[in-house]
């Protein structure tokens, strides 16, 4: 069946969005640039925040109908109006990752969202695609994540496990540092391509987890493109790499082993709680002197 000229748009839009959101990596767009604020997403942002499922409906096209993906489920408008107004949110801070316009009167918007939705704090990314109707604005497409208990980073380029690096050098001043301050030492495996890896450095930065982390000096132990690299420490901390990376192990400042994981616990830390990480963490830091 030949394809009309507005189905043809729908589906390069369709494309597009989904490119946009496929990895949850995106480039931070500079301040001024093409992630400038565009007014349909905060009428978006406002209605959500209103809990109005009306407010929102009025903003998804009809024809062409819109389409919606939640994760990797398939959904439709009432899907999608019933998921925001369900997360009674609170608070939505939000922050445009990029904003482009493949064709003249359509926008797409991809953005990260930190909601407050009761007592819990979530992460979403999401990528819209507006279309010009008359002298309104249309969601034709929206694709975004499910909600996270830590925020996702909007990219994976921060040079977390530097290749040149010496580990064994690194983790003896580690040991060495320790030892003055009376820490313990965590020693986390995984590499620079490793999306969970940056999950997990970027909640160790967290305000909430500052006081769990002043009780160690953390160590990032590269494993390399192959998975290989640094492979001796590994068994010699028992740290089961093919069970999936970040994977943690906890030493004394003599080196000598405290634990470390046995199953690849920490190797969707995309998906996992605040609360989780610091059971972990609390109960291996060193006792308060």
């Amino acid at each position: 069946m030949m394809m009309t000229t507005g189905q043809f748009r729908l589906a390069a839009i369709t494309a597009v969005t989904t490119a946009a959101l496929s990895c949850c990596c995106f480039a931070q767009a500079a301040a001024g640039s093409d992630a400038s604020a565009f007014a349909a997403v905060d009428q978006w942002k406002t209605a959500v925040l209103a809990g109005d499922a009306a407010g929102l409906s009025s903003l998804y096209s009809t024809n062409p109908a819109i389409q919606v993906a939640i994760g990797k489920d398939a959904s439709d408008a009432t899907g999608e109006t019933s998921f925001w107004v369900g997360l009674k949110a609170r608070k939505i801070d939000l922050q445009i990752n990029k904003r482009t316009s493949p064709q003249p009167g359509m926008q797409v918007v991809v953005f990260q969202t930190e909601v407050q939705s009761g007592s819990e704090t979530l992460y979403l990314t999401v990528a819209q695609a507006w279309q010009q109707q008359g002298e309104s604005w249309r969601l034709v497409v929206i694709k975004h994540t499910t909600p996270t208990h830590l925020q996702q980073p909007p990219n994976a380029d921060k040079n977390i496990y530097p290749h040149n690096v010496d580990a064994r050098k690194e983790i003896k001043e580690a040991e060495e540092q320790a030892a003055k301050d009376h820490k313990r030492v965590l020693l986390v495996f995984g590499a620079n391509w490793c999306y969970d890896c940056h999950v997990l450095d970027l909640a160790f930065h967290r305000a909430d987890f500052a006081s769990t982390m002043a009780g160690y000096d953390v160590v990032h132990i590269d494993i390399g493109t192959d998975g290989k690299k640094n492979a001796d420490l590994a068994k010699q901390f028992q740290v089961p790499l093919e069970k999936g990376v970040p994977a943690l192990a906890v030493i004394e400042s003599d080196g000598k082993l405290v634990v470390s994981q046995k199953n690849g616990e920490f190797e969707n830390a995309r998906a996992m709680t605040p609360q989780a990480l610091l059971v972990f963490l609390n109960k291996w830091k060193p006792e308060a002197r």
